[in-house]
C-alpha cells in the first residue's frame, strides 16, 4: 500500500516504516492514559533523529550551520529528479558521470535523487563486505552539487553514503556549507512511474534539531512538476 489515487494524481510513500519491536536505531514509545471519564492516550516518543527515511540538516555537521527549524519550509519540498546511474560497481559518481544522466533534466533549487543498479539497505551488517557493491560519493560528487545549486540530494538503496570517513566528510561539509540537505533511507522508488515529480519530506521545526524522521512522497502528473 505505497501508491495512491488522487483523481489524476499519483503518490508514491517513499518512506520506510518504523516499528519499535524490530528497529536497531534508538525507536521506543511509551503510551499512557492521562486519566478520567474518557480515555486521554498520550504517547512519548524516544527517538534518535536519524531513524528510518530522515533529512538531515547543517546543523548535523557544524554547530553554527541552521537546524531543521531554521531553514525555509521550501528546502523540504519542490521539483525532484530520480536517476539511476550506470557505472561500475563500488565506483564513484563524478562530476562527468553526474553531467552525462543530469543533461537537460536538472534544474536550479531542484531535489536530486540518486541511485544505482546495486542495490543494498544501508546501515546494515552488509555494509562494507563484499556484498555491497553500491556506487560511492565524494567530495567531487558535493562539488556538483554546489555549482548546479542543487537543494536536497537524496539516496535510494544503490549508492553508498558510509563508505570511509576521507569521502563522507567532505561530501557533507560541502554539501551543507551551502545548506544542501540530505534524505536518507528512501524506499519504494521503483513505484515511480515519472523521472521528475513533485516530492515533499517536511522535518518538524524543533529548534537544536540536526536531522528529523519524515513521511517522504512523491506526487507524479502536477504539470509544473514535469
Amino acid at each position: 500500500m505505497c501508491v495512491f489515487k488522487l483523481g489524476d494524481l499519483r503518490v508514491v510513500d517513499l518512506t520506510k516504516p518504523l516499528d519499535p519491536a524490530t528497529e536497531t536505531r534508538r525507536c521506543h514509545l511509551f503510551r499512557f492514559n492521562t486519566g478520567g471519564p474518557i480515555p486521554d492516550f498520550h504517547t512519548i516518543m524516544d527517538l534518535t533523529s536519524h531513524l528510518g527515511t530522515h533529512v538531515e540538516c547543517p546543523y548535523h555537521h557544524d554547530d553554527n550551520w541552521p537546524s531543521a527549524a531554521e531553514l525555509p519550509l521550501d528546502c523540504f519540498m519542490g521539483r525532484a529528479v530520480y536517476l539511476t546511474l550506470e557505472a561500475e560497481p563500488n565506483s564513484y559518481i563524478t562530476a562527468g558521470l553526474l553531467d552525462k544522466a543530469c543533461e537537460g533534466k536538472v534544474k536550479e533549487g531542484d531535489i536530486l535523487i540518486l541511485d544505482s543498479a546495486y542495490k543494498l539497505p544501508p546501515f546494515t551488517p552488509d555494509t562494507n563486505t563484499k556484498k555491497d557493491r553500491r556506487l560511492f560519493v565524494n567530495g567531487e560528487t558535493a562539488e556538483w552539487m554546489v555549482e548546479h545549486k542543487i537543494k536536497c540530494v537524496g539516496f535510494g538503496d544503490g549508492v553508498s553514503i558510509e563508505n570511509r570517513n576521507e569521502d563522507v566528510k567532505p561530501f557533507h561539509d560541502v554539501c551543507m556549507a551551502k545548506n544542501i540537505v540530505f534524505l536518507e533511507v528512501l524506499k519504494n522508488l521503483e513505484q515511480l512511474e515519472q523521472e521528475i515529480f513533485f516530492m515533499s519530506y517536511s522535518p518538524l521545526p524543533i529548534m537544536g534539531l540536526d536531522s528529523c524522521p519524515v513521511r517522504a512522497y512523491a506526487i507524479e502528473g502536477i504539470k509544473e512538476f514535469r
